[in-house]
């Protein structure tokens, strides 16, 4: 973890690519454990229907896309950070105030980001453990950065 010049050196560092991932572990594990129920039960709904004639994406599918991407959003503006992340100690700041970042920042970071993070091998998310701010692609795309309150 580095200093950011943007933000008060005595109280923040980047956070790097572990801490990230092991914050990302932790909201995964959340969510699995939230949307299993949901999926047990859409999915008991095609038991007897030959995999063939089974949707590749159902309302639920979307429903619940929606609701995770509308619910993480309102978590980065709000708070600055996901479960996961807050367990870390970690927020996602704008990289030109150093406040959180807005509701458009924010989907843009999700929706834009994260898809061109992911594209390529995830070579985007990768990019944080080589990039002197410890940036993603996404970080990039959206001006943000991830830092660690050390005070």
């Amino acid at each position: 973890m580095t200093h950011d010049p943007r933000l008060d050196d005595s109280e923040y560092v980047y956070a790097g690519f572990w801490v990230r991932l092991g914050a990302y572990v932790v909201d995964s594990l959340i969510a699995m454990l939230l949307l299993a129920p949901f999926y047990y039960f859409e999915y008991q709904r095609w038991a007897d229907v030959p995999i063939e004639q089974m949707p590749a994406y159902t309302v639920t599918d979307f429903v619940l896309t929606v609701v995770i991407v509308l619910l993480v959003v309102w978590l980065w503006v709000k708070k600055g950070a996901t479960p996961g992340k807050m367990l870390f100690g970690l927020q996602i700041r704008d990289l030109k105030t150093g406040q959180f970042i807005s509701t458009p920042k924010a989907l843009l970071r999700y929706l834009v980001g994260y898809t061109i993070s992911a594209l390529v091998l995830c070579l985007g998310f990768i990019w944080i453990a080589f990039d002197k701010r410890k940036q993603g692609w996404h970080d990039k795309i959206a001006g943000t950065v991830v830092v660690k309150r050390i005070r």
